[in-house]
């Protein structure tokens, strides 16, 4: 049991405690919001930047699958994967050497080749079609290759 004097002694004191404590909680609460937002925004540039890669390799893939290789010109080919992500692939002639000694190939001087190409793939993918915003993603992939063919000054 409490006296009439204890009681003065404790005034307000559980209402300024629990207010003290409903403060801290609250802030507590608005940082997690903020950090669950930031962790999303990162997780959809992520996804975003996911999404330009595999175009990249989409563009190479089928660059160098369409098997149509140009010693005179480069050859360019734009795909639109979806509304959001694109293509640009890019094939372009380096130069010829002649295929090694006969312990590795037909050997040299039997009128072989390898022509040297280089495909560049550029993808971008876009958060929103037709607009610039801070969350658009590119991808650059370039690959060499070679083909080998009868010793001419065309492929």
């Amino acid at each position: 049991m409490y006296t009439l004097k204890q009681r003065r002694h404790e005034r307000g004191a559980a209402l300024v405690v629990g207010l003290i404590l409903l403060v801290v909680i609250t802030v507590l609460a608005i940082s997690g919001m903020n950090t669950a937002t930031t962790e999303l925004a990162m997780a959809r540039n992520d996804q975003n930047y996911e999404n330009a890669f595999q175009a990249a390799e989409t563009g190479l893939e089928q660059a160098i699958a369409q098997g149509s290789f140009n010693t005179l010109v480069n050859t360019t080919l734009t795909q639109t994967i979806s509304t959001n992500e694109s293509v640009t692939a890019d094939i372009r002639y380096e130069n010829s050497t002649l295929v090694p000694d006969r312990a590795f190939s037909l050997g040299v001087g039997s009128g072989i080749s390898a022509y040297h190409f280089i495909a560049t793939a550029q993808a971008e993918s876009r958060r929103d079609p037709g607009n610039t915003t801070d969350r658009d993603s590119t991808a650059t992939h370039t690959q060499a290759f070679y083909v080998v063919g009868p010793e001419d000054s065309s492929l």
